[in-house]
């Protein structure tokens, strides 16, 4: 499958190309994070705040006049359709991040396709707007998934956003292509990795998470000028609405490495993003990946 990637040329003569912004939708209790200490089937015991947040998120993009890419979980638009049209009515893409957060890599190709198809079926009744924008769970597509891109392709998806080119203890395929590449021979299926940049022959993360919250944010903005200038690429960066809520329950029976993953630096995540989003040129992931389509 990745084994002899099709690289896709920069667009030339399209003017500025801006950078891709996007959102993971999921709730808090939802998270790779807590995986391992809250059971699925509790998850509407929970306080659900995904609403709330998510509404946080579309009046901050509204300030900033921007537009973005929505992946959103199946389980979030089947309980939630009204949020997801509001999504859809402010301009912003509705894209899959699959039906409840389960990671690729633990699937098989038909239950990866059942995933997918039953995600896209209410994601495009909830929006009114077909769905051709994919991002797995925890950026789960990796050398363990050579189905992933295939039935992504078969179900006419145009591009997916799952591919993380880093060594991390939860996920990452370094040696995947750190930009838009065809995964798939004689397909046109587009796949846009999350941002990183590449020091001293390593990959490091800087497409945002809990990259861009914990550290200052003079160092994201240093990652995306390098990627802009130096590679003259976009840069594809994504959050998720809890990380802009402080208030939000506290997990007691996860690691601590996973609190501190989770829970660091909430309180500094919104203003963050007001800087970012006036500081760069932002666009939906699908306007990017049409950009690399050949005329």
């Amino acid at each position: 499958m990745l084994h002899q990637p099709e690289i896709v040329p920069k667009p030339k003569d399209r003017g500025h190309i801006p950078n891709g912004l996007s959102v993971d939708i999921e709730d808090w209790f939802q998270v790779g994070a807590f995986e391992n200490v809250i059971d699925p089937a509790d998850w509407d015991s929970f306080q659900h705040r995904v609403e709330g947040n998510t509404d946080a998120v579309i009046a901050l993009f509204a300030e900033a006049d921007v537009k973005a890419t929505f992946f959103i979980l199946g389980w979030v638009a089947e309980r939630y359709p009204a949020l997801i049209r509001r999504i859809a009515d402010a301009g912003h893409e509705v894209a899959s991040h699959g039906w409840a957060h389960g990671r690729v890599f633990n699937m098989d190709a038909k239950a990866f396709a059942a995933d997918i198809s039953k995600t896209r079926a209410v994601l495009q009744d909830a929006s009114g707007q077909q769905v051709t924008g994919y991002r797995a769970p925890s950026f789960s597509i990796d050398q363990r998934t050579p189905f992933a891109h295939q039935i992504l392709a078969e179900h006419g998806y145009d591009y997916s956003s799952s591919v993380a080119p880093v060594v991390h203890d939860h996920y990452g395929w370094a040696e995947a292509p750190r930009f838009a590449y065809r995964p798939i021979a004689d397909s046109p299926l587009i796949e846009l990795p999350v941002t990183t940049v590449r020091l001293n022959g390593r990959n490091f993360a800087a497409g945002g998470g809990g990259f861009f919250r914990v550290f200052p944010y003079a160092l994201s903005r240093w990652a995306i000028n390098r990627v802009n200038s130096v590679d003259q690429e976009p840069a594809i960066f994504y959050f998720h609405p809890w990380e802009i809520d402080p208030d939000q329950p506290r997990v007691k029976a996860a690691p601590l490495k996973s609190r501190l993953r989770h829970y660091s630096r909430l309180e500094a995540m919104a203003g963050k993003l007001r800087r970012l989003t006036n500081d760069f040129s932002w666009d939906r992931i699908d306007t990017l990946a049409a950009l690399r389509v050949p005329q």
